[in-house]
């Protein structure tokens, strides 16, 4: 039996679909995909066909839209419900995303309309669930450790300090998805592109070199320094007793939510 126009560019699709979503790479089943019937990506994979959806140089199914904001798309696809952490301030970015996606249960939901009647927008209003260590339920916890070299002069006899806390790159540790959620825009990614939210990397850095705003973005997002290390080694001493001596040093901070 010969097989529809839309079930033959269907199953042309593979089962497992690998995405790069505006860089970001995601990997999900095609029935997730196909979970919200007249969305964008019910119309791309269940009723199109490969051959005429964008592609990355790696082959995957492109999408020039916000690689960060995807994963709570893709929460909504798999669970018909969504959870947004606390501190979450790109509700309206959010939306614009599930308008493009044309998931217009979800858009409705972010709007706050409570009386959207479709098992796509149940989520619960009531207070958040506390979990063990007294964090919400569905509120990503975990470890982000920023880290920087520094050097300082320390003139003759201690009395002055002609350069102090020189910073010249913050990097950042932790989990993908917690530190973009950090922050944002702010975060260098070229050293270590298209890892996955939810893999780890050491790689990243900031595109200042501020602490102060670096420990501001933490506290925002309700993050709190629970350790700190430093070292300092003299890099250049003389025996000139009028010379100045160059010290560098290396400090990490370890916050947590």
């Amino acid at each position: 039996m010969a097989l529809s126009d839309s079930q033959v560019s269907s199953s042309s699709f593979p089962e497992i679909v690998e995405l790069n979503i505006g860089g970001q790479i995601y990997t999900t089943r095609l029935e997730t995909l196909n979970a919200v019937p007249n969305s964008l990506l019910w119309n791309t994979f269940s009723q199109g066909s490969p051959k005429f959806a964008a592609r990355d140089s790696g082959g995957r199914f492109f999408f020039d839209r916000d690689g960060f904001l995807f994963r709570y798309i893709l929460d909504y696809l798999r669970d018909s419900n969504f959870v947004l952490p606390d501190s979450f301030r790109e509700r309206g970015r959010l939306q614009k995303e599930a308008d493009f996606f044309l998931l217009h249960d979800f858009s409705k939901r972010l709007d706050g309309d409570s009386e959207v009647d479709s098992p796509h927008s149940a989520v619960s209003a009531v207070s958040p669930v506390v979990g063990p260590l007294g964090n919400p339920l569905g509120v990503r916890t975990g470890y982000v450790t920023i880290g920087y070299r520094g050097t300082y002069t320390i003139g003759r006899d201690f009395q002055t300090d002609a350069r102090f806390r020189r910073v010249a790159r913050i990097t950042v540790c932790g989990k993908i998805s917690l530190v973009k959620e950090v922050f944002g825009d702010t975060l260098n990614e070229s050293r270590d592109p298209d890892r996955p939210p939810d893999k780890y990397t050491a790689r990243y850095y900031l595109k200042y070199n501020f602490l102060e705003q670096a420990f501001d973005q933490l506290a925002e997002t309700g993050l709190r320094m629970v350790a700190c290390s430093s070292t300092g080694t003299c890099a250049y001493t003389s025996n000139d007793p009028n010379e100045d001596k160059i010290w560098t040093s290396y400090t990490e901070y370890v916050f947590s939510r």
